[in-house]
């Protein structure tokens, strides 16, 4: 007991030591390499979230000035915005960045923050790997007249969210992408301009999207996340269209969608490092991402190695979407309906799996937005699809029309469900459902409750906007009720997302 109660001197000598020594430094410092402790010491208060600070006059004019930050272990982004004051009296800064190692870029006198990860970069700044250690930011002066004192503030943020841009447009409502095109860095392709198949630009992906008056799109090339980092430079350009953090997962057992991370999914099933599906699968949960199961009805074969999907054992609770639509082909529906039908709350989307948008030009199967998968969400950003997609908020409009409409609610007393949502009855309780539909004149709707159509609920469609109201009475099981919307001849239209009865 003896023993430990010396530490507290010691540790108060060891301490006194090192401040006097600071001191010492600090007192025989030039103000040059004073203004960099300051800084080194601003950038290290804290490990996450940093707020860099420092002081510029004329004496700083046409040299650069380092400021040291460190970048903690296993930092998957890095984001920085510097702000300066004095830009009224002319002012101008620059910024660029070196990690521990190497030189990350320059950007200049951009305005705006910059993002680096492993897998994009805002341009004039370099991808790659995030190494711990002391980075810097490097402050170019190019000009600070006389008499003049700037005060700079750089914010570098840490593990930041892998959105291309911030919310595209506020507000809750119905948005329209497609959720599944591949270009050039996949095996998209199109004409170059002498006439030639090459790899497809994703500029052309993106142009065609934006064309079609898409609101979001989600670029799913095979198995990569290389075309990331071109997106993060084109977002800045599409800025009336939300740009998704997409890929195709594919497997020899199946393909699905990925959305809603930058971070890497192992896809070698059977391998030791990826036992099962089910091991794909925990990797896209622990991501935070979401999972759709892609053209489940496909054949699989060596035309199409994996295209089907056919894992002996996976878990239906780890997917939150089936595609259950793919171009114009909805095959997909009687596997989606089993899995419902199994208890599993799962959402029915859409998507093109364009790979050409030059030779698919729209209205057409395989075009870009045919079919078109149309999300309730509370705003058009990155995270709110993703959410729309969870919460089963979704109908999808097979021939991608900009104004087709399909919306159902159902109510229990004081409660109201949209699609996707449960709905706690009782049995014996007659529950009213209204679905609202609107420029699909001449068609029909369709009501299906478990899979089964229910023929005594059909109704004929004969103006631009109308509603119906049915009703169903609840058991002591639970059920699901969905509608679709089908053309005079039989072809399906629109395909919406059940509402489900729980006790």
């Amino acid at each position: 007991m003896q023993v430990y109660g010396l530490w507290p001197i010691v540790i108060s000598l060891f301490l006194n030591v090192q401040i006097f020594a600071q001191q010492n430094i600090a007192s025989n410092a030039s103000p040059a390499s004073s203004r960099l402790q300051a800084d080194a010491r601003k950038a290290s208060e804290s490990a996450k979230d940093l707020v860099l600070r420092g002081t510029l006059t004329h004496a700083d004019n046409q040299t650069y000035r380092k400021v040291p930050f460190t970048v903690p272990s296993g930092t998957g982004r890095i984001t920085v915005e510097l702000s300066y004051t004095g830009k009224e009296d002319g002012v101008v800064l620059n910024l660029g960045i070196w990690d521990t190692e190497r030189f990350r870029g320059w950007g200049g006198g951009k305005r705006g923050p910059i993002t680096i990860s492993e897998t994009d970069a805002t341009p004039s700044y370099l991808s790659g790997a995030i190494p711990a250690g002391t980075w810097t930011l490097l402050l170019g002066i190019p000009y600070l007249p006389e008499n003049v004192t700037a005060q700079y503030t750089a914010r570098v943020q840490f593990d930041e969210p892998p959105a291309f841009s911030p919310a595209v447009r506020t507000g809750a409502g119905w948005y329209r992408g497609d959720l599944h095109m591949h270009d050039a860095h996949s095996d998209g392709t199109c004409e170059s301009r002498n006439g030639k198949n090459v790899s497809c630009p994703l500029f052309k992906t993106l142009e065609s999207a934006a064309a079609r008056g898409l609101d979001f799109v989600a670029i799913t090339d095979h198995n990569t996340i290389s075309q990331y980092n071109d997106l993060r430079e084109l977002a800045p350009y599409f800025d009336n269209m939300l740009l998704m953090h997409g890929r195709e997962i594919t497997t020899y057992q199946g393909h699905a969608n990925v959305y809603g991370t930058d971070r890497f999914i192992d896809f070698r099933i059977g391998s030791p490092e990826v036992a099962n599906m089910n091991a794909l699968l925990r990797q896209v949960r622990d991501a935070k991402a979401i999972i759709s199961i892609n053209h489940p009805a496909h054949q699989s074969g060596h035309h199409c190695l994996g295209c089907g999907w056919t894992p002996p054992d996976f878990d239906p609770g780890l997917i939150q979407a089936v595609e259950v639509v793919n171009g114009g082909n909805p095959a997909g529906i009687p596997f989606w309906q089993q899995l419902l039908n199994r208890g599993f709350h799962i959402a029915g989307i859409g998507g093109s799996d364009n790979h050409n948008p030059i030779a698919f030009p729209p209205p057409g199967p395989g075009s870009i937005g045919y079919p078109t998968t149309v999300i309730y969400a509370r705003e058009l950003s990155e995270d709110a699809i993703i959410d729309g997609i969870r919460a089963g908020h979704v109908f999808v409009d097979l021939e991608g029309s900009r104004d087709r409409r399909l919306e159902m609610t159902g109510h229990s007393g004081s409660a109201t469900a949209m699609m996707g949502d449960a709905l706690k009855v009782r049995a014996g309780e007659e529950i009213p459902f209204n679905v609202h539909i609107a420029h699909a004149v001449g068609a029909r709707l369709e009501i299906i409750q478990d899979g089964a159509v229910r023929d005594d609920l059909a109704t004929s469609i004969g103006s631009e906007d109308e509603s119906h109201t049915f009703i169903v009475r609840a058991d002591a099981n639970h059920h699901w009720i969905r509608a679709n919307v089908r053309a005079a001849d039989g072809k399906l239209l629109l395909i919406g997302n059940p509402i489900y009865f729980e006790f």
